[in-house]
């Protein structure tokens, strides 16, 4: 059991997909705000480039060597 929370933890430290989905996520936002000017708008603008970087990391980058 030690062996498996050990393993996790040493994953949860390397990795670095929370970095995406925050550029993906701001990048968003800026692209719906320099679109519309309209603050009421981010919160979509958030979303969609949340689920842009889902499928960016989970279906193109998901199998790549580092």
């Amino acid at each position: 059991m030690a062996e498996i929370i050990n393993k996790m933890s040493t994953e949860n430290k390397n990795s670095f997909e929370w970095v995406w989905y925050v550029i993906g996520m701001l990048t968003g936002i800026l692209a719906v705000f320099a679109v519309t000017s309209h603050v009421g708008y981010l919160f979509l603008g958030a979303i969609f480039g949340l689920i842009f970087t889902a499928i960016f990391v989970n279906g193109i980058v998901k199998g790549r060597q580092y």
